[in-house]
């Protein structure tokens, strides 16, 4: 690197922007210029990185005039259109929504499985993965280039923070009624009603059931054959990433009552044979990678130790029961971390080392 890239962050007042925010703050400053961009509604507001207390400024082309890189944590619309736009004014634009994920020009990139995809960029954007499908990728892709994987079935437990922070205000307001209900039935009826006799009806709820309590089969919208969007792209980012076009892959998306992070139970199978010991070697020599895995003396990970941590956690290693060449996981990241920001942000550190 023979100079440092000047830096945008669009979107930094939000969510997944607070938490890049952290990442900046945590991390070596390589950057020249940071330029930290939103709406018009938070343009002023005053935020420190690296002991500079800078201004956002509001989105609109001249916001990336001298701008190397921009990483983009807005929704999915907005980035269809400033992303490219980013791009035309000279910028690589990395982009955390689900807008570019699927375009055969556009590279979805997990540094610690393809790197290299990073440069192959012809419309000058990368995209960042689903928050589901990080969870799991690193360890996929050790796993995979060790022993080559050909089926996946995975089921996600996913936190209300996937959902934005209407999911994490949601929860909390649902947990304030029940917690007061201590004579509360057991069924989700009985909190629909608490909920609606509390005034906090279903209505403004980003679910049509309670969360609280309860988990819910579902997340994303409803796709061709009954299945979710986050099922579909669990199947569809896995076969890019990993660069397995025909690898067979079934998903179930849950929605539970959990602020932040995200669970995985992965049942991967390989081409060619493998033990549990061998698994937890080389998931071990993985930096972003930390195994958990000593179930008799209850070590495992959870959503709740997770929170707030860069590495995936891997437990409850074991050998399918019944299937061939077969390996049992239990993988926890933080969505709002690797599984977002800090993905994208390390997706940026690979784009610097060019300039």
């Amino acid at each position: 690197m023979s100079k440092k890239p000047n830096i945008a962050l669009v979107g930094a007042t939000g969510a997944v922007g607070t938490v890049m925010i952290d990442i900046f703050n945590n991390r070596e400053n390589i950057w020249g210029e940071i330029r930290l961009i939103a709406s018009a509604r938070s343009a002023g507001k005053k935020i420190t990185v690296h002991g500079q207390e800078l201004t956002v400024v509001a989105l609109s082309p001249e916001a990336f005039d001298g701008i190397d890189i921009a990483m983009f944590d807005v929704p999915d619309e907005v980035s269809e259109v400033w992303a490219p736009i980013a791009a035309e004014r000279g910028a690589v634009a990395i982009d955390n929504s689900g807008a570019f994920r699927m375009n055969d020009q556009v590279p979805l990139v997990v540094p610690e499985v393809n790197p290299e995809q990073a440069k192959n960029r012809p419309l000058g954007i990368i995209s960042n993965p689903n928050c589901t499908t990080l969870t799991m990728m690193a360890a996929m892709g050790a796993l995979h280039r060790k022993w080559t994987l050909t089926e996946l079935v995975v089921s996600s437990y996913q936190a209300v923070s996937g959902a934005g922070a209407a999911g994490i205000d949601r929860l909390a307001a649902e947990l304030e009624v029940v917690g007061k209900g201590a004579s509360l039935g057991s069924t989700s009826g009985d909190v629909a009603s608490a909920l609606e006799n509390a005034g906090v009806g279903l209505a403004d709820s980003p679910w049509s059931v309670p969360i609280a309590l309860n988990v819910i089969p579902f997340a994303g919208s409803l796709k061709a054959g009954g299945h979710s969007s986050e099922e579909m792209k669990v199947r569809d980012e896995s076969r890019k990433i990993l660069g397995i076009k025909d690898l067979k892959v079934a998903a179930s998306c849950v929605r539970v009552p959990v602020q932040v992070s995200h669970s995985l139970t992965v049942h991967a199978t390989f081409a060619n044979q493998l033990t549990p010991e061998e698994v937890r070697e080389v998931l071990e020599q993985q930096p972003s990678i930390r195994v958990m895995d000593d179930p008799a003396n209850g070590v495992f990970p959870t959503p709740n130790f997770v929170a707030g941590q860069d590495p995936t956690f891997v437990g409850r290693i074991r050998q399918s029961l019944d299937f061939t060449n077969s390996i049992e996981l239990f993988v926890v990241g933080d969505n709002l971390r690797k599984g977002a920001a800090l993905n994208t942000y390390e997706i940026a550190e690979l784009i610097a080392k060019e300039f």
